[in-house]
Formats: structure tokens, C-alpha cells, sequence
């Protein structure tokens, strides 16, 4: 069976990232240890494009990209070093107007040392909810996480994040985790959402003792006519999404210690308006989640298109240039 080079990548994540060991991952899928192996080196050294198929160089010489070009893509990942080189590639096309693709930036950077192995995040199992949303607000997904802070106990983060969108509509940190402090998220969630329309978003929880109480569900109706719905239980990836967020989350805001209940929630803060705001969601087409929440998405996409389809034009017409000087130089050089 033949792979695509998007199958191998996906392949290469789920082995490397398993928590039963590679050789046990490899038997389980069936793919051959010395094959996995011979990918992974290719991932490594070429990124994506070292995984296709019958790749010939010769080819690609065409697209080649300038070198003041690739000076930017090492500026840039030297000035963003957090930023992966999916993010690196957005940035350049958003911000300077200058199309590489992902590919192209992971191996500029792998040629200076500034990459030593795969770091991608390709997919996550049972991501998604069963049935899938189609607007902003037409789901909410909203459960807690905790921190401790030292000197002060236990707190607890409630979050409210829009499904279709992927974005923060509102968080707080709590003191526990009772269906009063849901119905104040929610109370706040509304507030800022400013839905106009008379239908309200559902709210989909897990199966917490705040979460399923009569008490949240009649005031919730009562309310805001919002329905709820409620994960399966011993299933927790049917919330895939805001637990997905809470271990993005969890990853950079927990490198730090906290004394008090302020700092924590300054550093909450300043990740959740980079999260909406400035970070590239791989599902949301490299979109920001403000991006598809303000309903700006689209006109994004069909900018990078446009820049995308002028700088493959530009760098065929240069090379046509190019080569055809050569032959000049060449014919002259005979006579």
C-alpha cells in the first residue's frame, strides 16, 4: 500500500508520540520498523516534501526562493523562536506579504541548525464532537481545569470556548467548582458575546457534578434558553477541543510558579489573547480563532491565495529569465 506524503506524516506523529513504545506502535499498525525509520529520516531532513514520493530536484528548480527571502524566514524564527515553522510560514504571508511554503521554511531552518527533529502537532484522536458545528455560537464547549497556587490552595480555571470557532469567549478563575461559578461563566459568556439572534448556543460539558445539577440546568433555561448537552461519561474526548486547549494551555502558562491568585490570572491573560488572537490553528486552516469568530476568515485565505499564486508566477518568470540569458550568453560565446 502506497502513502501519501500528509499519511506518513500523520503516521510518524502517532508513533512518536505514543505511550505504549515505537516497536509495540509499529506491530499495532503494521508498518515495517526499517520503513518507519527511513521516514522518519526523510521527515527530518527534508520535512514534508522528503516524504513524497519519487521527489526529483530538477523539477522544484523553478520555484526556487531567493535568498534575501530565506534571510527573512531565519530573522524571523531568531526574533519568534515559540513559533513553529507552520506558524513562521503564516506570519511571513500575513505580515510581509511573501509566500514559502511550510515545507520550504522547516527545511531553511533545518539547514541552519535551528531545527533538530519533528515538532509538529499534526492531529489529535477524537478531536472533535460527534456532530459537527457549522457558525459561531451555534456550540459552547466549557469545563475546569486547576492550578495551585503557592501559599494559597487550590483554583479553578472555567473556561467558555466557542466549538466552531475555537475561541475564549470568556474565562475566570474560581475558588471552586459548584454550578455557581458555571452560571456566572455562562452570565459573562453572554455579556461578551453579544448574540443578537434569539437562538442561543447549546453548552456542552462533561459529566461533573456542577455541570449536570438541576439546579444550573433550570437556571440555564430559565435564563438563556440554552440547551445543554453532555460528553459520554468515562469518554473525555468528546470535550477534545477545550481539553485540547487546557494541555496547550497547561504547557506554557504551569512554566512558572505563582504566589498569588493576580499572577495567575496576568498570565491567563496574556495566553489567552495570544491563543484568539495571534496563534495559527492548524484545524482552522492556519486561522487564528478571532479570525473565524469575527468572520474574517475567508477574505484571509483568498489574500494568501493571491499571494501564494503571484509569487509561484514571479519565480517561474525569473527562472524563464534566467535561462534564457544563459542561452544568450552561451550562443554568443559559440559565435
Amino acid at each position: 500500500m502506497r502513502f501519501t506524503a500528509s499519511e506518513k506524516q500523520e503516521l510518524i506523529h502517532l508513533v512518536v508520540r505514543s505511550e505504549i513504545g515505537v516497536n509495540r506502535t509499529l506491530r499495532e499498525i503494521g508498518l515495517n520498523k526499517s520503513t518507519f525509520y527511513n521516514w522518519y529520516k526523510a521527515y527530518s531532513d527534508d520535512g514534508i516534501d522528503g516524504l513524497a514520493p519519487g521527489k526529483r530536484a530538477s523539477n522544484r528548480q523553478w520555484n526556487s526562493i531567493p535568498q534575501e527571502q530565506k534571510n527573512l524566514v531565519i530573522e524571523l524564527a531568531l526574533e519568534c523562536p515559540h513559533l513553529s515553522s507552520r506558524e513562521l510560514a503564516c506570519k511571513l504571508t500575513d505580515e510581509q506579504q511573501i509566500f514559502i511554503s511550510e515545507s520550504s521554511v522547516y527545511r531553511i531552518l533545518k539547514a541552519r541548525g535551528l531545527i533538530t527533529a519533528p515538532a509538529h502537532i499534526f492531529f489529535s484522536a477524537a478531536d472533535e464532537f460527534t456532530n459537527k458545528t457549522g457558525f459561531v455560537h451555534q456550540m459552547w464547549q466549557t469545563d475546569f481545569t486547576y492550578f495551585k497556587i503557592l501559599g494559597w490552595g487550590w483554583y479553578y480555571l472555567s473556561t467558555v470556548l466557542d466549538d466552531y470557532s475555537r475561541y475564549i469567549v470568556h474565562w475566570e478563575l474560581c475558588s471552586g467548582m459548584k454550578a455557581e461559578d458555571v452560571k456566572r461563566t455562562v452570565d459573562r459568556a453572554i455579556v461578551k458575546a453579544r448574540i443578537v439572534t434569539k437562538q442561543r448556543p447549546r453548552l456542552l460539558s462533561d459529566n461533573g457534578s456542577c455541570y449536570i445539577s438541576s439546579e444550573l440546568e433550570g437556571y440555564l433555561k430559565k435564563h438563556h434558553n440554552i440547551e445543554q448537552v453532555h460528553g459520554r461519561p468515562l469518554h473525555p474526548q468528546t470535550q477534545g477541543k477545550i481539553e485540547r486547549y487546557h494541555r496547550t494551555m497547561k504547557n506554557v502558562v504551569k512554566l512558572d510558579n505563582y504566589y498569588c491568585p493576580e499572577e495567575l490570572e496576568r498570565a491567563l491573560e496574556k495566553f489567552v489573547h495570544r491563543y484568539n488572537h495571534e496563534r495559527y490553528h492548524e484545524s482552522l486552516q492556519n486561522l487564528t480563532p478571532a479570525d473565524v469568530y469575527y468572520g474574517r476568515g475567508d477574505a484571509i485565505l483568498s489574500e494568501r491565495n493571491r499571494i501564494k499564486n503571484n509569487a509561484i508566477r514571479e519565480r517561474r518568470l525569473y527562472y524563464q529569465n534566467l535561462k534564457l540569458s544563459q542561452n544568450k550568453k552561451f550562443n554568443l560565446h559559440l559565435n
